[in-house]
């Protein structure tokens, strides 16, 4: 069942790809596990396209999907991709895939994380800190195989959209509270993080309700609601960061990116905040993907984390 999971994943994926007309890019594709040993599976993860974009829930078996564009470049600079879903599934085609085919256009190697979500059905503990784990340990893994993949070690980022911005920088913001087996002392650190429209705060004036209900719970511990509201936990070692947002986004209020980047500013940390007026969540129609993804590019040739003739 594992092998016709992951074929129909690549299948679907090479069919958006040729559907939207997008150029192909050489690069090799692969999908790891996080873990040798994967938790037992109570419930068969589902993959549905309901709307045209491959959607993946009730995951058991999280993993990276690699894409590494064969460019010959030994130190290219990485991004760990976090789909958002509001913590009750992965938009992974959309959020994911698509952007990591676009990174390997531009010589940037991506990894396409496949979290696992706080679904009581699946996790029966630690349910609040399950997709931290997991993207403590898809950094580690990129860190640890960088010189295999080509990768500057020294140049891996996170990217996340909406909860997957939530992730991403909750990874950002407490590296340095390792929540998985680290014996080679690996840095969680990431070197740089892209965030779009995220979910940054669990303050209930400005926060996804839904997001915080989905992972802390109907009635949350305030030293938990305090440890995710990822604005309050900024400081001087707090990567560098570029955020996209639109000013309309019902859903998840552009205060979210506005507050990290005052906090960011405040900190000394570089930072780049882009509020579109339109766009509401989920950027569809405008901005454009090529957009706002250039202004990605461009922000990492600023930071000398992409090469500028590139």
């Amino acid at each position: 069942m594992t092998i016709y999971r992951n074929l129909l994943i690549v299948v679907f994926l090479g069919f958006c790809l040729m559907a939207n007309g997008q150029q192909s890019v050489s690069q090799q594709t692969e999908e790891i596990l996080l873990y040798p040993k994967v938790e037992e599976i109570i419930e068969e993860e589902h993959i549905h396209d309901p709307a045209g974009n491959l959607i993946v829930a009730k995951v058991t078996n999280p993993s990276l999907t690699v894409f590494i564009p064969t460019d010959g470049n030994k130190s290219k600079a990485a991004v760990i991709i976090c789909p958002g879903g509001g913590y009750s599934n992965l938009h992974i085609q959309r959020e994911g895939f698509r952007v990591a085919e676009a990174f390997n256009r531009q010589g940037i190697a991506a990894f396409v994380l496949k979290y696992r979500l706080p679904d009581t059905e699946i996790i029966v503990k630690d349910i609040s800190f399950v997709p931290l784990k997991d993207a403590q340990r898809a950094i580690q893994l990129t860190r640890e195989n960088a010189e295999q993949w080509g990768i500057d070690p020294h140049k891996i980022g996170i990217m996340g959209f909406s909860a997957g911005g939530h992730l991403a920088s909750t990874a950002g913001v407490h590296y340095d509270s390792v929540f998985i087996e680290n014996s080679r002392g690996t840095s969680l650190r990431p070197d740089f993080m892209i965030l779009v429209y995220p979910v940054i705060s669990f303050d209930d004036q400005v926060g996804h309700i839904g997001s915080k209900k989905r992972l802390l719970g109907d009635h949350p511990d305030e030293d938990l609601v305090k440890f995710f509201s990822n604005e309050l936990q900024v400081n001087n070692n707090t990567p560098k960061s570029i955020l996209l947002h639109a000013d309309d986004d019902t859903l998840v209020p552009v205060e979210n990116s506005s507050l990290f980047y005052s906090k960011l500013h405040d900190h000394g940390v570089p930072a780049e905040l882009h509020i579109y007026s339109k766009g509401n969540h989920g950027f569809g129609s405008t901005p454009s993907f090529e957009e706002w993804f250039n202004q990605c590019i461009y922000w990492m040739k600023a930071e000398q984390l992409h090469p500028l003739n590139k």
